[in-house]
């Protein structure tokens, strides 16, 4: 095929090779940079640049193995999200703790205004009613529970647990306080 008709087909317009319209910086079309055999016909210009084999007689296409990309992938996130979960349930009981602490403080009978920042101790009586004093452990005959400081967000932060105080066993059997009227 001659070179006018595949210039033709692939819609480079000819130019004269003039001297004032030649320029050897740009060729005219992808088809003057090509080689062309001594028989004037031009090579397979499709097959040879593609990145696939455009015959059958070309090289196998082999898909790519991804089952360690994937192996790796689904590993790396499991644990991530893995520990993601151990954090939020870490942080969820501590929330849950805090809560219940402060509902058990809040319910206690106390005849006075806590001061924030002070620390105040939580007592049960033989009744099982919760007392909130300003009287240090040891120094009543009720049963301490713990010691409680009042931040300025009015929420109670534990300072000390008692010892003998089954925290677990606490909050399961607190009673729900009652409404005033």
């Amino acid at each position: 095929m001659p070179r006018a008709d595949l210039n033709r087909i692939f819609a480079v317009p000819e130019k004269p090779n003039t001297p004032e319209t030649h320029d050897n910086s740009s060729p005219q079309s992808a088809l003057d940079v090509l080689p062309t055999p001594r028989d004037g016909r031009l090579p397979a210009l499709r097959g040879n640049f593609l990145p696939y084999p455009t015959s059958t007689q070309g090289p196998a296409i082999v898909p790519n193995d991804l089952s360690g990309f994937r192996s790796r992938g689904l590993s790396q996130t499991e644990k991530r999200l893995r520990q993601e979960l151990v954090e939020l349930h870490e942080q969820y009981s501590r929330a849950v703790d805090r809560f219940n602490w402060n509902q058990l403080v809040y319910h206690a009978e106390f005849r006075f205004e806590p001061v924030i920042g002070q620390v105040y101790h939580l007592y049960r009586d033989a009744k099982g009613k919760y007392l909130l004093s300003m009287v240090e452990p040891g120094q009543w005959q009720y049963d301490h529970v713990g010691s409680f400081r009042l931040n300025l967000d009015r929420a109670w932060e534990v300072v000390e647990i008692a010892p003998e105080v089954n925290v677990r066993e606490l909050f399961v059997h607190t009673p729900t306080p009652q409404t005033r009227t």
